[in-house]
């Protein structure tokens, strides 16, 4: 009766996850279509201004209403989320490169090296993103690459630890003993064998990266240090609307937030399913 229950639950368990990733792949797929098949087809004037539309609630001519200055909202916000979108992935690749080559070179080299290596790591992870990452963009121009560096220059050393530490297990492994045995150098055994066997592990940590390097592109830009004030992003959208709320205005901020909240959950639900496929203790233990 008990293996009954326990099969009940798992397929209970499987079809809750099978209908997750169905809809965040689907919510993915449709911010993708979005972003790369709107802006060719609808150009968008960055300054524009049309003050006889100012403030238009929602409506069939303007399904997300329009701003302070007359623009359509629903145009901005897609174009808003294509700005997130290439922020996230590529600050999420440099950085995971970054912390892929610093965690897999502390752990394979050992000794001093990786004491240092993680004392350094240490000793930038004491100083807040936030903090950091507003140094590190206020040393530029607002644009869309200092906001990238400063994004992957505060969120590589995660992946660092994450990859040290799955580096370490794999060190006392019997084919990298046997490699080592062999005559293959440390740089070797560390380009064929560890770098490879971590993939997995930096690529979800890239994934889940993503999102959180959205957030913190629209925290940058709703502090006004991302991008410039005329310049559609989620953050700028939501900062600039910050008046219109106070006066009962409520689109202005609801749909930029939406894009915002709502495809940062389907890529962290697509990052759940991989992190329970790769890992077979996770995936025993969701069976039962």
């Amino acid at each position: 009766m008990a293996d009954v229950v326990w099969r009940s639950h798992g397929r209970a368990r499987r079809s809750t996850r099978t209908v997750r990733v169905s809809v965040s792949a689907a919510i993915v797929t449709a911010v993708v279509l979005a972003v790369l098949v709107v802006p060719p087809l609808v150009q968008l004037d960055q300054q524009a201004v049309d003050l006889s539309l100012k403030l238009r609630p929602p409506s069939p001519a303007h399904p997300f209403g329009t701003d302070d200055v007359g623009r359509d909202l629903l145009l901005r916000c897609v174009y808003g989320l294509r700005v997130s979108l290439l922020v996230g992935l590529v600050a999420a690749l440099v950085a995971t490169v970054i912390g892929t080559a610093v965690g897999a070179a502390a752990a394979a080299f050992g000794g001093w090296t990786d004491r240092l290596v993680m004392r350094l790591v240490d000793t930038f992870s004491s100083v807040p993103h936030l903090l950091l990452g507003i140094f590190i963009v206020a040393m530029f121009r607002p644009g869309v690459w200092p906001v990238i560096v400063s994004v992957a220059l505060t969120h590589w050393l995660s992946t660092a630890r994450i990859v040290r530490s799955e580096v370490l297990s794999l060190r006392s492994r019997p084919y990298i003993d046997a490699a080592i045995s062999g005559g293959a150098s440390r740089w070797r055994v560390t380009v064929r064998h560890l770098v490879p066997a971590v993939v997995p592990q930096a690529g979800l940590a890239a994934v889940l990266m993503v999102p959180h390097a959205m957030w913190h592109e629209s925290a940058l830009s709703f502090l006004g240090l991302g991008l410039p004030a005329h310049q559609a992003s989620l953050g700028n959208l939501v900062q600039t609307a910050r008046g219109s709320l106070l006066a009962g205005d409520w689109w202005p901020t609801l749909f930029p937030g939406l894009f915002l909240i709502i495809p940062t959950l389907a890529i962290a639900g697509l990052a759940g399913a991989w992190r329970e496929r790769i890992s077979p203790r996770r995936r025993s233990e969701l069976m039962l």
